[in-house]
């Protein structure tokens, strides 16, 4: 008997039917996403990759080109993919303090042109048991020192700099969102319309460390104001809550800084004074960020009504 691995003709059928199956599963769930690369990768240039995004609704095809950046922009993008040597960023968030003013959530919308319905940051409304009371939780992308989200990028568009940030090239992202289903935080989010003020951003260099301007197809994540830290400032959502919630600083100098008194504390301390944590540390991907107790909160948590108030 023939061995079929060796015939064209039954490899082309399989294939066929293994991509059919493909495109059919994607149909059932609503999208699929392909990818194909072009002939000059096979030389090993790898600077071009084609991406069709099928949809029931709508079909589109996007060129993305990896190639270096323009010299216009090579300076942003060289020091934001090398971070501040020395440095390794950490934030403490204080849970007894956050009554979930938003001021954090303003500044980081802001700054980084999202659209009203997008969050790069959030607040929670936690209960850890049906006897204890509520309390509200900030929530960022955890920084991890092990991000599961930089192994699955399939080109490169996630990277870990040396300085402990996460970060996003929104030139390299090509819109597949393995990253988004494999964060086990949910922290990221995919920009599927135009950004907030898009044409008012059309001409403006695109800076990596602060992530704008955005680009629709593309993911988006907190950055820890990587732009901010560039010039020796506390990050936007630091600098801009008024209760004293967040400590910001580097793990090398085992300092954090509080980013409404202003007033600088040794990290170490911090954390075993107040019984730091970080949250599904069971996973193993070493986060950044950590959290204090709602112990001895400065704000009781607010009724209905108030409640209301403050989402207004």
């Amino acid at each position: 008997m023939p061995d079929q691995n060796k015939n064209p003709d039954n490899n082309k059928r399989r294939g066929f039917l293994k991509r059919l199956g493909i495109i059919s599963a994607g149909l059932a769930t609503g999208s699929l996403t392909l990818f194909f690369r072009s002939k000059d990768q096979g030389q090993k240039t790898g600077k071009n990759i084609f991406s069709q995004i099928v949809d029931v609704n709508k079909t589109e095809f996007t060129y993305v080109n990896l190639s270096n950046s323009p010299s216009s922009s090579e300076a942003l993008q060289k020091h934001g993919r090398e971070g501040l040597p020395g440095k390794s960023w950490v934030m403490v968030i204080d849970l007894s303090r956050c009554n979930n003013a938003r001021k954090c959530i303003q500044a980081c919308q802001g700054a980084h042109q999202l659209r009203p319905e997008q969050f790069h940051l959030n607040t929670l409304q936690m209960q850890d048991s049906p006897a204890a009371s509520p309390y509200f939780m900030p929530k960022h992308c955890q920084q991890c020192d092990i991000p599961v989200c930089v192994s699955v990028c399939p080109v490169k568009a996630t990277f870990k700099r040396k300085d402990g940030i996460v970060l996003i090239d929104n030139k390299r992202c090509i819109g597949c969102r393995i990253c988004l289903a494999a964060c086990p935080y949910s922290a990221r989010i995919f920009n599927w319309f135009d950004p907030r003020d898009a044409e008012k951003y059309s001409d403006q260099i695109y800076d990596i460390e602060l992530n704008v301007p955005q680009k629709r197809g593309t993911v988006s994540k907190c950055v820890f104001s990587a732009d901010k830290l560039r010039k020796g400032e506390l990050p936007y959502c630091v600098t801009a809550c008024p209760n004293g919630v967040y400590w910001f600083g580097d793990e090398n100098e085992d300092a954090v800084t509080n980013g409404t008194t202003r007033e600088t504390v040794r990290l170490s301390e911090l954390l075993r004074d107040y019984a730091g944590y970080r949250i599904m540390e069971e996973l193993g991907q070493k986060p950044r960020v950590y959290y204090l107790p709602p112990k001895n909160r400065l704000f009781p948590f607010p009724d209905k009504t108030s409640a209301k108030n403050l989402r207004t």
